[in-house]
């Protein structure tokens, strides 16, 4: 598929996901980073956007519970350009029942070529890089010309 550009402004729009065994790690380097995060637009998954909420007193943007579709929410968020970035600490030891809604997620990430970190360490690389202070252009599939070509 052809390629296009999306430009990614300095005010993001950032998803939060973090399952159950990892929630605790996330609160922690959002508390870290919360100066940080305070200039953009936070989403999250149900559970885990209610208690940033409680705990650091940032606006989020709950969707549903992962497992009762809001991992699906976040994935629709990001095909139709409105998430710039993905915090996603996921547990690669524990199976969850929604399992194939967590792959979709993390493939739908990849597939808009949005900077996506699934772990700590990656997670300080992104909000310490000096591009999440900037506008950034990526490239991501031209759909719309897609559409056409295949409609003709």
């Amino acid at each position: 598929m052809e390629q296009t550009r999306r430009t990614i402004h300095k005010s993001k729009h950032i998803a939060l996901v973090a399952h159950d065994h990892c929630k605790s790690s996330l609160l922690q380097w959002v508390s870290t980073h919360q100066s940080l995060l305070q200039a953009h637009t936070l989403y999250a998954t149900g559970t885990t956007g209610n208690l940033i909420q409680r705990e650091t007193g940032l606006a989020v943007n709950a969707m549903l519970s992962g497992p009762m579709g809001g991992d699906q929410q976040v994935g629709a968020l990001i095909a139709e350009g409105k998430i710039d970035l993905l915090i996603f600490f996921w547990d690669p030891l524990n199976a969850v029942p929604h399992d194939p809604d967590v792959k979709a997620l993390l493939r739908l990430a990849t597939v808009w070529n949005i900077p996506v970190a699934t772990n700590r360490s990656t997670a300080d690389f992104l909000i310490c890089s000096p591009l999440f202070a900037e506008q950034v252009e990526i490239d991501i599939p031209d759909y719309q010309r897609y559409l056409k070509e295949r409609l003709q």
